[in-house]
């Protein structure tokens, strides 16, 4: 058994807790009613006595139980094997294109609950899931040296209006472009003094491509310079002004929110992930875990934390927000005292009263000193 369920009261505290995170560690079998299930089973809680752990499925058969019909402990609950299922079908031939009442038949789930129950598993419908999936496909091509032409009918895109029109968004930039490695590419961009240090905004026509802080502003400026090296840079402060002037409301408390249209890049799942992140609310974190099972995939923990290390856009995507199981604040691609900072100025302005000011305290000598040392 998992090493983290060692215990038969460890594994009982799992099933008392009814804790997804033991999924797939163990499985309990109650005598009284010769049933097996997981650690997550939402069926009535059985007394201790009555329960019985086996390291496997097979074993549990073994010893005479049967499956849960709730819980599914032989395989994936039901709801998730209809999305996997749907997945599968879909993932067959990433360039085709299925309607819902298409995919729907091939999985026999109604085309409403396919939807509903897709998009709540996954975090996207089956449509937007088939765009991310042709995206990925016109990204492989184009970075192996494909013409634009062919990239774009191998990955689906019937016509050079359809390709250009769907997926620059996602792309981050025009697909010639993309192979060119940002050649032709024009982004602005702008530097100025913070609290959490110097901060550096860039954006193309269609939106912020990048918002980093560091303690040097020509490192920065050369960060992106080598990040786009063959995109046409122009500091341009004006054009910038608006966007620095959001991140400092932010950050003196009186902005919680960003109005900032995105120009970024991302994968499928990257996308997933940064999505939950812009879900979770001001003054409060979620784990790495908790990100991944809101997912509907509890074992992508790392591929979460990859995620949330890419975003190429501090605060926007507040990656800030996610900190480790046991409460430690991890990696922070800007610098943990900076993420550090922004949570404890994010938690004070959500607290109230006497029970906030030791937590204020702290955060308002933490920025201030980061402000005198920038």
């Amino acid at each position: 058994m998992d090493s983290a369920y060692r215990s038969d009261d460890e594994r009982w505290s799992a099933v008392s807790a009814r804790d997804a995170k033991a999924d797939g560690a163990f499985f309990y079998g109650v005598s009284t009613t010769g049933v097996f299930c997981r650690p997550s089973c939402a069926s009535r809680l059985p007394r201790r006595e009555n329960v019985a752990f086996f390291a496997t499925a097979d074993e549990a058969r073994a010893a005479g139980f049967r499956e849960c019909k709730r819980c599914r402990p032989g395989g994936l609950p039901r709801e998730f094997a209809i999305v996997e299922r749907a997945r599968a079908a879909l993932d067959a031939d990433p360039s085709a294109r299925m309607t819902l009442a298409q995919l729907s038949d091939a999985v026999h789930v109604s085309p409403f609950h396919l939807q509903r129950l897709f998009t709540r598993v996954m975090g996207l419908s089956p449509r937007q899931y088939q765009a991310a999936r042709r995206g990925a496909a016109l990204r492989d091509a184009l970075q192996r040296g494909e013409p634009v032409t062919r990239a774009a009918l191998d990955a689906g895109f019937g016509s050079s209006s359809r390709l250009y029109s769907n997926v620059a968004g996602d792309l981050g930039m025009a697909p010639s472009t993309y192979r060119s490695k940002g050649a032709g590419l024009a982004v602005r961009y702008g530097c100025a003094p913070t609290v959490l240090g110097h901060v550096l905004v860039a954006a193309t026509d269609k939106g912020i491509c990048r918002i980093a802080f560091g303690d040097d502003a020509g490192e920065l400026v050369a960060e992106l310079r080598g990040a786009l090296a063959n995109a046409t840079l122009e500091e341009d402060p004006a054009r910038i002004a608006p966007f620095i002037a959001q991140i400092e409301a932010y950050l003196s408390g009186s902005r919680e929110a960003f109005e900032l249209p995105l120009d970024v890049a991302a994968t499928a799942f990257r996308q997933r992930v940064w999505d939950a992140l812009r879900r979770i609310p001001y003054g409060e974190t979620r784990t790495y875990t908790d990100i991944a099972e809101s997912l509907g995939e509890p074992r992508a923990v790392r591929a979460v934390a990859s995620a949330c290390a890419s975003n190429p856009v501090a605060l926007a995507i507040p990656c800030h927000r996610v900190i480790q199981k046991g409460g430690a604040l991890a990696g922070y691609r800007w610098g943990l005292e900076r993420k550090a900072a922004l949570l404890e100025a994010e938690a004070r302005r959500r607290g109230s009263g006497a029970s906030r000011a030791p937590q204020a305290a702290a955060a308002e000598d933490k920025l201030a000193d980061m402000d005198d040392a920038a």
